[in-house]
């Protein structure tokens, strides 16, 4: 496959990635910080929120199997997921963590199990598309082209 195509595929899928709410314009400011000082720094950014998300998602299992649940602790857990995916653009992943504080806040366990199940849905489902998208941009480079910039 060609720069051009690559290039076309990768606009397509970035734009697809936003219109179906995985993406916000936090991530498009994430790209902009990027330059030819840094050409890693989205993909270091977001590799970074990955190793916290995966350590928050086990301390948020682990605190709600204990008895009884320390409401506060997992509140705290979310928040942190919260700001972490709203800092680099993962609408999706901001939005479940909005939902989950509100069971905490009511002290629903059963709620929040159900929250922490489709935090994680959403989160490996962004997961797999920012690797998706880094992937391309790695082939892209490969192939002696540069990443071009979305709207």
């Amino acid at each position: 496959m060609d720069v051009i195509q690559l290039q076309r595929r990768f606009i397509d899928y970035t734009s697809s990635l936003y219109r179906e709410g995985f993406l916000d314009e936090q991530f498009t400011q994430l790209q902009q910080l990027q330059d030819e000082s840094n050409p890693e720094f989205v993909v270091e950014v977001v590799s970074l929120f990955f190793e916290d998300a995966e350590k928050l998602l086990a301390d948020l299992s682990k605190t709600l199997a204990q008895q009884p649940v320390d409401f506060k602790k997992v509140d705290a857990h979310v928040h942190q997921f919260k700001g972490s995916s709203s800092s680099i653009g993962a609408q999706r992943v901001k939005n479940e963590c909005v939902s989950f504080r509100a069971f905490c806040e009511q002290r629903n366990r059963e709620g929040c199990l159900q929250c922490l199940e489709q935090l994680k849905q959403e989160y490996y489902l962004a997961k797999n598309k920012l690797e998706s998208l880094f992937q391309l941009e790695h082939q892209i480079l490969e192939a002696g082209g540069t990443i071009p910039m979305t709207e």
